[in-house]
């Protein structure tokens, strides 16, 4: 198969590696023309995930190519740009797959939302969500994840013809579920790494990602989602990941912002894009859109805001008034 990655940050050169590994011809695409020349003579992509060499049958370039798929590992704020590229290339109806996890800025839509409206002569769309870290995948290590799309017998024979012994991919025609439960987790990720750095404890670490998945679930059943989804690898098992992982970016952010650097800090010392501090806002949005509740989600956007300090946080969750589970 032919497969373009568009994004050639960690996880879209890991996902590069990955297939082009395991046989495919695989393109990876940036519009960073100094990035991709050193690809190309480095044959590693050196900023973003060193010490991996990229596979002979993998061309990083700046020109979208043919493509039997593509999957789309931008950032969800690039996400609809990249999308209009692909229709201006003439790529509109090629299978696509987003590769990222979050909410669009402003609009509030799922990344295959805003996919289905940059692209709406397309009809093979879908969202790849799980517990992945980059390193992992392109180190080869057994990885287990979550192609979810509402067009269900094309992401069934997806899955089936991408699945390998190191990635097993299962199919869901959830995928509003999917892309909840990848967005949402990350906000989650951030207040347990605050609470790790602050040294809170296991119990407070357990207790974060527990309550965080209630949080998740009532946005999730809000938006249309299935409760069963976010009991599997979208949901639960990509929260724990990200929650508990030292690769995590989300939960260093937490991490960074418990040592009292500002948000600005933490950011530019971490060195790659943190989905859950833009899904922060968008989250709350939604919540208050919604009626749904999620204090653990709202706290972090007060304190983003600079309205609370880093140290009030669990005081002001613990202090809530007691309710029933």
């Amino acid at each position: 198969m032919k497969i373009g990655v568009l994004g050639a940050g960690a996880w879209g050169t890991a996902l590069g590696i990955h297939f082009a590994l395991h046989g495919h011809q695989v393109w990876l695409w940036s519009h960073n023309d100094a990035h991709v020349a050193q690809l190309q003579q480095q044959r590693t992509n050196a900023r973003y995930l060193p010490d991996f060499l990229l596979p002979d049958n993998l061309t990083p370039t700046t020109e979208f190519m043919p493509a039997d798929l593509v999957i789309i590992a931008t950032p969800v704020a690039a996400l609809r740009q990249t999308a209009l590229k692909l229709v201006a290339a003439g790529l509109d109806t090629v299978p696509v797959i987003a590769a990222c996890k979050g909410f669009e800025q402003q609009t509030g839509l799922l990344p295959q939302q805003v996919l289905a409206e940059a692209m709406p002569q397309n009809h093979y769309i879908g969202v790849l969500s799980g517990p992945s870290f980059a390193q992992e995948l392109a180190q080869q290590l057994p990885c287990a994840v979550t192609l979810a799309s509402a067009n269900f017998v094309w992401i069934q024979k997806l899955a089936a013809t991408l699945n390998n012994t190191v990635l097993r991919l299962y199919a869901n025609e959830d995928v509003i579920g999917a892309a909840v439960g990848g967005a949402v987790k990350n906000v989650m990720a951030i207040a347990t790494g605050i609470a790790d750095g602050l040294h809170y404890g296991i119990n407070a670490r357990v207790a974060l990602m527990t309550r965080g998945m209630a949080e998740i679930s009532r946005l999730n059943q809000a938006l249309g989602g299935q409760a069963a989804t976010l009991m599997g690898l979208s949901g639960m098992g990509d929260l724990i990941l990200t929650c508990t992982g030292d690769l995590s970016r989300n939960r260093r952010v937490g991490l960074l912002l418990a040592e009292g650097k500002t948000l600005p800090e933490a950011l530019t010392k971490l060195g790659h894009v943190a989905e859950g501090v833009y899904t922060v806002e968008e989250v709350c949005r939604q919540a208050v859109k919604l009626g749904v509740d999620m204090p653990i989600a709202s706290i972090l956007q007060q304190l983003f805001h600079g309205e609370i300090k880093v140290g009030a946080m669990a005081e002001i969750l613990m202090e809530r008034t007691p309710k029933t589970e």
